[in-house]
């Protein structure tokens, strides 16, 4: 039996909703997990219920997810983005397009948007931010034009994934005794005297580091002296948090239409924050 409005108003439910809150969270936890066929056999044998993946769907649709951020003041932020593939008519080529990830001090909480920079700012400018915010991130200039755009902190301190700066550094290859130099160098935040190591090569791969160089010179930092105080120096974090959203996102044989892929974003972040329970259920 359907629930009335009037009725629906008095017991804090959905009106016209035949599924209870806790079915419904059911539905919410197990389709954030996995495939929505998988999540209703799940839901099945665990509560007796049978429900379709058509409804495990809907009941996902319909269930707004706050994204809730931390109450605690951020310190630390790293951001880097994903890849979900998108529905195409049969026959074409896949899809693939970016979506952004944001994860809050090291292993903490994390956020995800779907081509919606606006709606990532306005979640970061409602944190409660410490004096100093370390921000974190790869090459991309996207990332740092965003950090750029954030009004987070009296002071922001940019660094430099140093993994990636080793990533890049050892494409220039060549001569192992000078990469072993400049990565001595840049461990010390030394940068013009690692760029100095490779004036005169002509090859493209270090022409290319020189430049890579120079965009972040003001975001490496003097890694050692970081590692040494217990301050970040990579955005691992993020990159690890972004694999555990592919893990529902990019399941065997998923395509998503473009309207849908951020509530399933926002589900799966609130169930990898272990933020879902029956106050997240949206009562109108």
């Amino acid at each position: 039996m359907q629930v009335g409005r009037e009725q629906a108003k008095r017991l804090g439910v959905k009106p016209r909703v035949q599924s209870s809150p806790l079915m419904e969270l059911c539905c919410l936890q197990m389709g954030a997990k996995t495939s929505f066929v998988q999540a209703s056999q799940d839901v099945e044998l665990l509560t007796g219920v049978e429900i379709s993946a058509k409804s495990v769907e809907r009941i996902v649709a319909r269930n707004p997810i706050a994204a809730d951020g931390p109450e605690d003041e951020v310190s630390e932020m790293a951001l880097d983005g994903g890849m979900v593939r998108l529905v195409t008519p049969k026959g074409e080529p896949s899809e693939w397009k970016q979506y952004k990830a944001l994860r809050l001090d090291g292993e903490g909480p994390g956020m995800a948007w779907f081509d919606d920079n606006d709606a990532l700012l306005d979640w970061v400018n409602g944190l409660s931010c410490a004096a100093v915010v370390f921000c974190l991130g790869d090459g991309h200039q996207g990332i740092w034009s965003l950090y750029g755009q954030m009004e987070m902190a009296e002071r922001r301190d940019e660094v430099l994934d140093w993994y990636h700066l080793m990533e890049n550094l050892y494409k220039v290859g060549g001569s192992l005794k000078r990469l072993k130099q400049a990565r001595e160098l840049l461990w010390q935040g030394k940068v013009d005297a690692a760029d100095a190591l490779f004036e005169g090569l002509k090859s493209q791969q270090s022409q290319r580091f020189r430049g890579y160089l120079d965009r972040h010179r003001s975001r490496i930092v003097n890694y050692s002296y970081y590692q040494h105080e217990g301050l970040p120096i990579g955005s691992g974090p993020v990159e690890s948090f972004i694999k555990q959203i592919d893990g529902r996102v990019q399941v065997t044989g998923a395509q998503w239409k473009p309207q849908n892929v951020p509530q399933m974003l926002a589900l799966r972040c609130a169930y990898l924050n272990n933020q879902l329970g029956l106050h997240s259920l949206a009562s109108g």
